[in-house]
């Protein structure tokens, strides 16, 4: 099994907080692995160091063996490393299938009048998106009525429109009506095994990313505390511990 992604010994900090220090773990190739951790544990942080948004101090970021830890956002992306986030980043005042258009336009020449220039095939692939993840009925709505859960659906067919080879995703059940939790574990289960889309995911719902990962890593201030399949970090003490009088987040 290969290693999509390969972190060695990252340290970032902000002034005098270090919020990632000398991280090390790998996600390994059409595998969903969890990332978990108390509030500030340095989550999110890692995920923005990976896909570029944070320039990381010391340590090494390998994306299919190739070092990425000085290329910028765009440049990430264009290898097929792309990223979610908690609060959803969506065109409000567009509809879902102009979303999903737009959220391509990075290979196409131009942006004025950009939706012209689009062959019928991608369209049709954005619909088909669309209906594999329940909103095809809505794609022709303006994406800003959505309730928060759709946003959540829509953001990803966006983030399956751009055909990535990893996908991070940052707390995709957070805000989500209970009752289309179970769809949308089934809908990331199924993008990992029938599209091939290794997934890194952040999850506050711990039965959520139990049922979901097959490794997972746990984050306590800036540093991994432990790591292991599902089963094993249920029951670590240190896990147990770290969670003690706080939230997940």
């Amino acid at each position: 099994m290969s290693e999509m992604i390969e972190i060695e010994g990252v340290t970032k900090a902000f002034g005098g907080i270090v919020a990632n220090d000398k991280i090390t773990l790998d996600v390994p190739e059409g595998r969903i692995t969890g990332l978990i951790g108390p509030n500030g544990s340095g989550k999110t942080t890692l995920f923005n160091s990976i896909v570029g948004y944070h320039p990381i101090d010391s340590g090494s970021i390998r994306f299919e063996g190739k070092e990425i830890s000085k290329l910028r956002v765009p440049g990430i992306a264009r290898l097929g490393l792309l990223r979610t986030f908690q609060q959803t980043r969506i065109y409000s005042k567009m509809d879902c299938v102009n979303n999903m258009l737009i959220s391509v336009s990075h290979r196409h020449e131009g942006v004025r009048d950009m939706f012209s220039k689009y062959p019928p095939e991608v369209t049709e692939r954005a619909e088909v998106l669309l209906e594999y993840v329940g909103l095809y009925q809505k794609r022709r709505l303006i994406s800003g009525d959505l309730s928060f859960g759709q946003q959540k659906l829509l953001e990803f067919a966006m983030a399956l429109m751009n055909e990535p080879r990893v996908l991070l995703l940052d707390e995709p059940t957070a805000g989500i009506n209970p009752t289309l939790i179970n769809g949308l574990i089934d809908r990331l289960k199924r993008a990992n095994q029938e599209m091939g889309v290794t997934l890194f995911v952040i999850e506050h719902n711990m039965p959520v990313i139990m049922n979901l990962a097959e490794h997972i890593y746990c984050l306590a201030n800036g540093r991994l505390l432990a790591e292991g399949p599902p089963e094993k970090i249920q029951k670590d003490k240190r896990v147990i511990e770290a969670y003690l009088g706080g939230h997940y987040t």
